[in-house]
């Protein structure tokens, strides 16, 4: 888009995140005590009872408005944000994952039929939806290394028959739409992967269990399964066969950076509630604030959140140029991952016994924190991929 276009984008991402804070404050904060908001994730009576709200509200799906086109990188950024105030907040207004990166992929890349069929309902928030990638390390497969994939797909005719176990596929449990990544053979000796979209739940696919985690909120939790003789035919196919590898990049770097967005505004929340708490606890004669000790991790926050917020606008900047951005998103996602723990690490000190209770939702926060610093690869996979490519620069230039 041009500079003007780009305006006027941005100009509407304000007056969508406006709306969507306004409704999560109000409305969606108000749910966090509801007992449905379990340990695997809110029930679907839950989410289905907030959807409903949020439909009502105008702002379901809200980055993608008229269910039509996405709103800019930069203009999701300040949705996201708004959205991730509260825990329940991205799936109450269908921005979560795996769904949002899932509805961005098949905008992409899924025939007229396929969006009709599958991306529809999706935008609508009436189904969820599951990525079935990552497999149980006690098996060889697929974690941070995709190449180590598993799960084969063998052509038959007119059909594919599927088969091998998957591991922390969140959201499985209660999903309507699944992507499977399965190892398939192009013809020519190299590694390929092939995408398939299939309707849930299907009798060849069993739910061994449901993982206990340290986060809880995401619907269906995280589920290891087996995939025993899946047959689907070629309709079934994301895309092209043997380019699922080349499918995953096309979702890859904005799935790191909404869940940088999203996350950014919890940490933003939790800053609030600790912030507000240091100021009205007293301790040894004056507010917790006026201590230099907990006043210096708040103002330590103050930056850090500012760092983050600009390390995302600059990664979705580049973003909406039109490429691929995987090491500018590689980084934003190593620096705001590990900026964010600080500072709810911070927050829950500054609370102390009140930071470590379940009577706010900076506890959750920080749980939900620390397995962002691994999901969609650890920083150790990115600082490694990041070497590589200066490795590969310096030597190109000598």
């Amino acid at each position: 888009m041009n500079a003007k276009e780009a305006k006027c984008d941005l100009e509407r991402g304000r007056e969508i995140a406006a709306r969507v804070e306004t409704f999560v404050r109000e409305t969606i904060i108000p749910y966090e005590k509801d007992l449905r908001a379990e340990a695997h994730g809110p029930t679907d009576e839950l989410v289905n009872e907030m959807r409903q709200k949020a439909r009502a509200a105008g702002v379901l799906t809200p980055h993608i408005p008229g269910g039509t086109e996405h709103v800019s990188h930069r203009s999701t950024a300040l949705i996201l944000q708004a959205a991730g105030l509260s825990p329940l907040g991205p799936v109450a207004l269908n921005v979560m994952a795996p769904d949002e990166g899932n509805m961005y992929m098949l905008g992409q890349v899924a025939s007229d039929a396929q969006k009709d069929h599958f991306l529809k309902p999706m935008i609508a928030g009436t189904v969820r939806s599951a990525f079935f990638m990552t497999e149980p390390a006690v098996d060889g497969g697929a974690g941070a290394d995709p190449s180590m994939i598993q799960t084969t797909a063998v052509s038959e005719g007119d059909h594919w028959v599927i088969n091998g176990r998957k591991a922390f596929i969140t959201g499985a449990v209660g999903a309507s739409v699944g992507i499977i990544m399965a190892r398939t053979d192009a013809g020519d000796g190299k590694l390929a992967a092939t995408m398939f979209l299939i309707d849930l739940p299907d009798p060849a696919i069993t739910v061994e269990r449901v993982l206990e985690t340290i986060d809880s909120s995401m619907p269906g939790g995280h589920s290891i399964l087996k995939i025993d003789n899946l047959r689907v035919d070629d309709s079934a196919i994301l895309g092209e066969p043997h380019q699922g590898f080349k499918y995953a990049q096309v979702r890859l770097a904005p799935a790191r950076l909404t869940h940088c967005m999203r996350w950014l505004g919890a940490c933003k929340r939790a800053h609030e509630i600790a912030s507000a708490y240091a100021v009205k606890r007293h301790a040894f004669g004056k507010p917790l604030i006026d201590h230099e000790g907990v006043g210096f991790m708040l103002a330590e926050n103050m930056i850090e959140l500012k760092q983050a917020e600009l390390m995302i606008d600059w990664c979705a900047r580049i973003l909406d140029t039109g490429v691929l951005g995987t090491t500018e998103s590689s980084m934003a996602k190593v620096a705001v991952s590990e900026a964010l723990f600080r500072i709810v690490d911070r927050c829950v000190q500054v609370m102390g016994g009140t930071g470590v209770s379940g009577d706010t939702p900076v506890e959750q926060i920080f749980r939900e924190i620390r397995a962002f610093r691994i999901y969609d690869g650890p920083t150790e996979v990115h600082k490694w991929s990041l070497a590589k490519k200066i490795k590969r620069e310096v030597l190109a230039g000598q």
